[in-house]
């Protein structure tokens, strides 16, 4: 049984930043890559970026790349996601998830199914 809890969403205007926190299960996290995910009312669930266990290697979305930096402390079981120069189009609930496969040792999953715990989401709404 693993608990995934995210937080720090709110309301900011176009071109302001945000930060989100995400605390999961101690060995769990540790063992596990992570990801991020939005989704916007009526669209599907999209891939934002992934961080590795070590925290070497990350991935991007394109729509993301040079605004967003993903980030974990794995001492302290929490993932972050820096949100910077934030558009309108950024909003969205945003999730929070575990990837705990073997294979997460090595590749990082960029596809909702591949991983295997959620958090609840935090609302990010960002305004023109």
């Amino acid at each position: 049984q693993v608990q995934v809890v995210e937080s720090g969403g709110g309301l900011v205007q176009a071109g302001g930043s945000l930060r989100l926190s995400c605390a999961a299960s101690g060995r769990t996290f540790s063992s596990s890559a992570m990801g991020w995910f939005r989704q916007a009312p009526g669209k599907e669930r999209d891939f934002v970026a992934a961080i590795s266990v070590s925290g070497r290697s990350t991935v991007y979305a394109d729509s993301v790349k040079g605004r967003f930096t993903i980030s974990r402390d794995n001492a302290k079981d929490t993932v972050y996601l820096q949100l910077n120069s934030l558009k309108p189009e950024d909003t969205a609930v945003y999730y929070c998830a575990a990837d705990a496969s073997r294979a997460s040792r090595w590749v990082l999953h960029t596809t909702p199914n591949e991983y295997d715990y959620w958090g609840q989401g935090t609302q990010v709404t960002v305004s023109s």
